[in-house]
């Protein structure tokens, strides 16, 4: 079960352990042999959770209410998506470490930011929530599409379909926070999977 609780010091959002830094790494050798370090982890700009603990307890709250009655392997490549949209490395650090838990497949992972080009890795339910994930999150756009909608609403009830609805708002408020405050990514650990 992915939960945005436990925030460790010096970041919000996510559980993830209380170090800040990723240890110093040795060489990496790249495809000509040749060798390098990682670049330095940039700090969070704010622990937000810290200075505002009773939104973060109602986004938790919300968080857990928003996956009530999702299957928990959608649940996390919905979140995936979003996250890719929203460029949040921290969620997607997160979500993609959940979903593995929850015994998806890298395959999947790996291709989801190209779903429409393989669309025979994924069931039409969902497909029609990734459309939707997109749609929802990507507002600018305009508002969402009634075909994208009608499409959802044809593989989902209208009570799981408001809960989808609901776990890809939550996701893209935690994206908004993760991306505004700089959460560092690399340092969660999923929680075991029921």
């Amino acid at each position: 079960m992915t939960t945005h609780a436990d925030q460790s010091a010096g970041q919000a959002g996510p559980t993830h352990p209380t170090r800040t830094t990723h240890p110093t790494r040795t060489a990496h050798p790249d495809a000509t042999g040749a060798s390098g370090a990682y670049a330095s982890e940039r700090p969070a700009r704010l622990s937000w959770a810290q200075h505002a603990p009773e939104v973060y307890k109602a986004m938790l709250r919300l968080d857990a209410a928003a996956r009530q009655g999702l299957d928990p392997k959608l649940y996390e490549l919905v979140k995936i998506r979003a996250s890719q949209i929203n460029h949040c490395a921290f969620c997607l650090d997160m979500h993609t470490k959940d979903a593995l838990a929850a015994g998806e497949t890298v395959e999947r992972i790996v291709l989801l930011g190209a779903w429409e080009e393989s669309r025979h890795f994924y069931t039409e339910k969902e497909l029609a929530a990734l459309e939707l994930t997109e749609a929802v999150t990507v507002l600018t756009d305009g508002f969402v599409p009634d075909e994208v909608y009608d499409k959802a609403a044809r593989h989902f009830d209208e009570a799981e379909l408001a809960q989808l609805i609901s776990a890809i708002a939550v996701i893209n408020a935690w994206n908004r926070f993760g991306v505004t405050c700089r959460l560092a990514p690399g340092h969660y650990q999923p929680e075991r999977h029921r």
